[in-house]
């Protein structure tokens, strides 16, 4: 999944958010420089992307783009469902959409220092273009895919991959809710257990 499911699956909790957007920034054992409540966004983080990969719904809608983007057809289905996840936003959050996301920027930007500089830098970016608030629409997953694109240097292509969200979008959006009820029923259940045992 991509930034926006994983702050959602968060649980409106502060911490369990920063450590779940960091994750991807930690490497080894450094989660140990956070406090117990990052470090258990950390480790939420990772057990979403292991249930994410193994899911025969993802498996599904990865098959429908590798014939044309091979093994970055996973890196695309993550945004697709953070499309989905943000032009359906009403139905899973009584927040709307604009106000979760200037929360979201002004607790990355209070917390900013504490944070990997990679993470700090996407921050930036994510707030200069406002990408959590304009996945929802298509010329903001355009401007992704084209990012995306650019740091293969142009091999992925996955600058083409918005006319295959225009294609199969009833297809794609069949999958996405599917899998994400799946998906909040598990991390709900995850975080749990997280709780007891990190």
């Amino acid at each position: 999944m991509n930034f926006l499911a994983h702050l959602y699956l968060s649980q409106n909790n502060t911490n369990i958010m920063i450590g779940n957007f960091i994750a991807d920034h930690i490497r080894g054992n450094n989660y140990k420089e956070f406090s117990k409540e990052i470090q258990q966004g950390i480790f939420l983080h990772r057990e979403i992307d292991t249930y994410t990969d193994a899911h025969p719904i993802v498996r599904k809608s990865k098959r429908r783009l590798h014939e044309r983007y091979g093994h970055y057809d996973g890196v695309i289905i993550d945004i697709f469902y953070d499309y989905f996840l943000a032009k359906n936003w009403h139905s899973y959050s009584e927040i709307p959409l604009d106000i979760y996301t200037k929360k979201v920027y002004s607790l990355f930007n209070e917390k900013s220092p504490i944070l990997p500089i990679k993470s700090q830098q996407f921050i930036s970016y994510m707030i200069e273009y406002n990408i959590l608030y304009n996945y929802q629409f298509k010329e903001g997953i355009q401007k992704v895919l084209n990012g995306m694109n650019n740091r293969t240097k142009g091999k992925s292509q996955m600058n083409l991959a918005i006319k295959d969200l225009k294609e199969l979008k009833t297809e794609l959006e069949e999958d996405f809710t599917l899998f994400f009820n799946d998906l909040i029923r598990h991390s709900n259940q995850k975080l749990k257990e997280i709780r007891q045992n990190k």
